[in-house]
């Protein structure tokens, strides 16, 4: 199968495509940035394209694994071109909009045998089948709340691009089958983790989409460990957040990201 990772000098895609090569594939490898593809397809001897989403060249492929966050911005633009031509979709996102975006063009993919598959990294795929084998085991279960903790917390630039387009936004749950938007400390508990209890608080996770898609529950809430510091500060100072809606400030703490990731 011939395929192409669009973002592939991205951080994940880079991995991506590392992996892919020692496992004895040959991806065709592509992104916005000419110099920084052509040098990683010389490194891995892969063939290589450099396109914007305004113009896909698609020509030849038979899957795209889409790699280019922000994927509220990226994703439909090669969703659209996916279908125009023909060839399969997987992506690695992990945000709500996206994963609802795309689930909403499911009957045009299946009209033209095109899979669309969002969420193929690590964000939704542990809790969603978690969140299946729960639902195995009580099959009359009404309401799923996930939470996870991590010792370490490590952000790459694409995935701080991400959080600062949702900043500003609140939180999101699943409420009788729809999703609803929430103050973003709309619950904090303790939840008692293996490693121990640990405060908690209610994160707009690509699960309160997905989770529902896998399990039929119509309440699901996730949550996300964090400091006792960090939700003090955030009650504090939460509403400041709402000036990141503003496009200027938007797109200077964009630049921040950018700068401080290289």
């Amino acid at each position: 199968m011939s395929w192409l990772i669009y973002g592939a000098t991205g951080y994940t895609g880079a991995l991506i495509a590392r992996e892919a090569v020692a496992r004895g594939e040959r991806p065709i490898l592509a992104g916005r940035n000419a110099a920084s593809v052509e040098a990683l397809a010389r490194e891995l001897q892969c063939e290589w394209r450099a396109f914007d989403l305004t113009a896909p060249d698609l020509s030849g492929v038979e899957l795209v694994l889409h790699c280019a966050g922000p994927f509220i911005h990226t994703s439909k633009p090669m969703v659209r071109a996916c279908l125009d031509a023909g060839v399969h979709y997987v992506d690695i996102t992990g945000e709500i909009a996206v994963f609802e975006s795309v689930m909403r063009r499911n009957d045009e993919a299946v009209q033209r045998g095109i899979t669309l598959l969002p969420g193929a990294g690590f964000d939704v795929v542990p809790t969603d089948c978690l969140a299946a084998m729960l639902k195995q085991r009580l099959p009359d279960a009404n309401e799923l709340w996930l939470a996870f903790h991590s010792s370490k917390d490590g952000t790459s630039r694409g995935t701080m691009k991400t959080i600062i387009e949702g900043l500003g936004l609140g939180g999101a749950i699943r409420r009788d089958g729809k999703i609803t938007v929430v103050p973003l400390l709309y619950d904090v508990r303790e939840i008692p983790f293996s490693c121990g209890p640990r405060i908690a608080m209610t994160i707009p996770w690509g699960d309160v989409s997905t989770a529902y898609h896998t399990t039929g529950i119509p309440n699901i809430r996730v949550y996300k460990s964090m400091p006792p510091r960090m939700i003090a500060r955030l009650r504090r100072f939460g509403w400041l957040l709402r000036f990141a809606r503003l496009g200027p400030v938007r797109r200077f703490l964009q630049r921040r990201a950018t700068r401080d990731a290289r």
